[in-house]
């Protein structure tokens, strides 16, 4: 893989390069009365392909998600694209509602957001309750109804598409000035076409606008007060609930949670450092099994030698015959070197067969199993698969929300400084801001001290969320904090962990948890493995402006 494609991988969400073609916004509802919110229109839920289903899921989880999609109420309501004119046009929420099994003894409704921005969360009271290990879904679900719905610009709400071209080639790793300026020029020229397409819609793509989407999904579903539990993007959603709505909280958990203080630089600073101090910790872990990779007996030792891989590779990237079109360079190599512990095992074993490899010559088994084409060749998806991702509206959230800088010499500064300060990991560093050229007014938001109810887990070692953010955003809102002692974002929420029993007691008890649990250990064999099952609902789209 070249470190042009790469870099646009980890940023073309973000920066959506529009030149022609452009998705319709999807249908414009009829405003109701002024100052009379719409209820939900409940009506039959759509039926999916076995294609899709096949697509969506393992085939042995098919027959509990069509058991669960039959108790599920599918419906559309209507919201003002703009709430400071509640009568002018109004556009769809997609929502859906899992009841509670004991209805006798229900408790209230909980609505669910995976993060993002630009994830989608219909069909996630069904995939939560699915995902038996985790221990949660279907607790909650027991005496909560389950709220999923699609944010505004995103799967079967009201949206648009901007379309995407390719950006322009990286000569190689790391970046250089002339590359970044012409990815820089790349960038605000498609902003600028992105936001001509529909201005009214794209700049009414924010959070805030997003929370008031739900109160009024509350009210719609006849709730006083609704229950809240997301995940990364998803904590900041619920964090600007609380603020703008501290009335109408039920209980609220948030998972990995974002900064208080909005802004491109500050985020993507706060990452860089999280990366090195981890990789610190992968330096160890792999200087423990040295006998395996072979990369030294301490961590500065694995350190060292990690940096000198990615130098050499840098200077000479490497080929392989049955990978075609591939460039095998330092940036790959970080890249492996600022994973999450759960890939740690792997990503070991690729930097030793990377590392061991001949240029030239056929991949070796394990690298071309990682970056070969997938099993079948790929193909198109199923016309009925539900989008669960959408570009144009995470690129239009976070433009619309950065208070920073975006001009090119201040990301370029960083990404220099980075390369010096973090010489196993700076390399991750984006060198320019994608938000570049955005032309649409900036929509800040500040948030306030409350005392509705409010739990944070914050995962001690994690990257895309670091652990001080949390510490952060508590300071500006209040609320405990739960500790994790892992790496993993949304651990506590999406996968089988301790920390599932304080989520579920928190819900039925409401009581605050300043207590800790471990999360996912890292792991203690070698041998790699995929990831334990956490299902797509609860990946963490906020890893970053491309999701997450």
């Amino acid at each position: 893989m070249t470190r042009s494609r790469a870099l646009a991988g980890a940023t073309a969400c973000l920066a959506a390069a529009v030149a022609t073609a452009l998705m319709p916004v999807a249908a414009i509802a009829a405003a109701p009365a002024p100052g009379q919110a719409s209820k939900v229109a409940w009506q039959p839920c759509r039926q999916f392909s076995d294609a899709a289903l096949k697509a969506m899921m393992p085939p042995e989880q098919i027959p509990e998600f069509k058991k669960l999609w039959a108790r599920t109420e599918c419906g559309t309501l209507s919201v003002p694209l703009d709430y400071r004119k509640p009568s002018g046009r109004h556009i769809t929420i997609a929502v859906t509602r899992l009841k509670a099994v004991d209805q006798k003894h229900r408790l209230g409704s909980i609505a669910l957001n995976p993060g993002g921005p630009g994830g989608s969360g219909y069909l996630m009271p069904v995939e939560y309750v699915m995902q038996r290990s985790v221990g949660i879904g279907a607790k909650l679900n027991q005496r909560y109804d389950l709220i999923g719905f699609d944010p505004r610009g995103v799967g079967y709400s009201s949206k648009l598409d901007c379309a995407k071209g390719a950006p322009p080639p990286q000569s190689g790793s790391p970046v250089s000035k002339a590359d970044a300026q012409k990815r820089y020029d790349w960038v605000v020229q498609n902003n600028k076409a992105c936001a001509k397409q529909d201005p009214a819609f794209l700049g009414g793509l924010t959070t805030a606008n997003v929370a008031r989407d739900m109160d009024r999904i509350r009210a719609g579903i006849g709730e006083k007060k609704l229950s809240y539990l997301g995940v990364s993007w998803g904590t900041w959603l619920g964090a600007l609930y609380r603020d703008l709505f501290p009335g109408k909280v039920g209980l609220m958990w948030l998972d990995s949670t974002a900064l208080p203080d909005f802004r491109l630089d500050a985020f993507f600073a706060g990452r860089a450092k999280a990366t090195a101090v981890d990789f610190g910790r992968y330096a160890a872990w792999v200087a423990a099994r040295n006998s395996t990779y072979g990369f030294g007996t301490t961590a500065r030792q694995v350190q060292a030698a990690i940096v000198a891989m990615e130098k050499e590779l840098n200077a000479h990237p490497k080929t392989f015959t049955d990978l075609p079109g591939r460039n095998f360079d330092g940036f790959i190599a970080a890249r492996l070197a600022g994973q999450p512990s759960l890939d740690w095992p792997s990503t070991a074993a690729l930097l030793k067969a990377l590392r061991d490899a001949k240029s030239g010559q056929p991949a070796p088994a394990l690298i071309k199993q990682f970056f070969g084409p997938p099993p079948g060749g790929g193909g198109q998806p199923p016309a009925d698969l539900p989008e669960q991702f959408n570009t144009t509206m995470n690129q239009a959230v976070f433009c619309n929300e950065d208070t920073g800088p975006r001009d090119f010499g201040t990301f370029w500064k960083a990404y220099q400084k980075d390369l010096k300060q973090y010489p196993a990991t700076g390399l991750l560093t984006l060198p320019v801001n994608m938000c570049a050229g955005w032309p649409l007014p900036v929509q800040p938001v500040r948030l306030h001290h409350s005392n509705a109810p409010l739990v944070m887990s914050a995962h001690r070692y994690e990257v895309p969320s670091p652990y001080p953010w949390s510490l952060q955003m508590r300071s500006a809102v209040g609320g405990s904090v739960l500790t994790v002692d892992d790496d993993v974002h949304g651990s506590a929420a999406g996968m089988p962990t301790d920390c599932a029993a304080h989520i579920t007691s928190y819900f039925a008890t409401g009581r605050p948890d300043n207590g800790t649990c471990k999360g996912l250990p890292a792991p203690t064999s070698t041998e790699p493995q995929p990831r334990p099952g956490a299902q797509k609902s609860f990946t963490g789209l906020f890893a970053q402006p491309s999701g997450v």
